[in-house]
């Protein structure tokens, strides 16, 4: 059985956070875990990949529905049984990994989110966490229904104040993109809007196909106000932002 390096076992760590992955966020976080910010090739990617599975603690499937094949964590590595390909949801927990992968290539942590305290709480799809900078990650591939966006950004807002978030990051579809960045407008003060940002990140499919380089150039620091961020959908001056 091949012996495991230390970046095996970060990345075994990471797989445990992020449950699946596809192999464009193993090319990501294999390069960040080695102390570089560019992908790995795909063929190394791949090799990893091969000589992980030989140690029994991944799995590997190449399900129908995505575009690339999705790796995972075994029960002996894990102690849970593998994921469900087929639930709703294995495309967005693909398209989270992806997002997080790219965080640990610019030299972040990666974490899920603490567990919401209520009703009125929200659990962001993960955290980075990058020296004092603290940054709560959104994947939004398909628009909440409008009720629920308010507790959502009254959630940010109060975690922005109290415990200690930097940054909040949609990494989004093009639609979901753009009722983000409507409903931010409509319920957080400008002081709040400022640090909630909006990415045209991915297509309907969780491929990833925008630029998030601004992420990395415009990051604010602890209690940073508001970036101008190239690419991205900025707080909007109109009018009927909440005060």
């Amino acid at each position: 059985m091949p012996q495991l390096t230390g970046r095996d076992e970060a990345m075994l760590e990471w797989l445990a956070v992020v449950r699946v992955a596809g192999v464009q966020a193993i090319q990501y976080a294999l390069a960040g875990f080695g102390g570089g910010s560019d992908p790995v090739s795909l063929r190394r990617a791949q090799q990893w990949i091969v000589r992980t599975l030989q140690t029994g603690l991944i799995g590997r499937a190449a399900p129908t529905f995505h575009f690339e094949s999705i790796v995972w964590l075994t029960r002996d590595a894990f102690g849970q049984r593998p994921p469900n390909l087929f639930r709703g949801t294995a495309r967005h927990e693909v398209a989270v990994a992806s997002a997080s992968a790219r965080y640990v290539a610019q030299g972040y942590s990666s974490a899920r989110d603490r567990r919401p305290n209520g009703l009125l709480d929200h659990q962001a799809d993960g955290v980075a966490r990058k020296g004092d900078t603290l940054e709560l990650i959104e994947v939004e591939m398909t628009q909440k229904a409008r009720g629920r966006y308010r507790v959502i950004c009254d959630s940010h807002a109060f975690r922005m104040d109290h415990e200690g978030v930097t940054r909040v990051a949609y990494l989004c579809t093009p639609a979901a993109s753009r009722s983000v960045a409507r409903e931010a407008d409509r319920f957080l003060h400008p002081l709040h809007r400022s640090r909630l940002i909006t990415l045209h990140a991915f297509d309907v499919h969780g491929r990833v196909v925008g630029d998030l380089e601004p992420l990395w150039q415009h990051s604010p620091g602890p209690g940073g106000g508001q970036v101008e961020l190239v690419g991205l959908e900025c707080p909007s001056t109109q009018q009927g932002v909440r005060q």
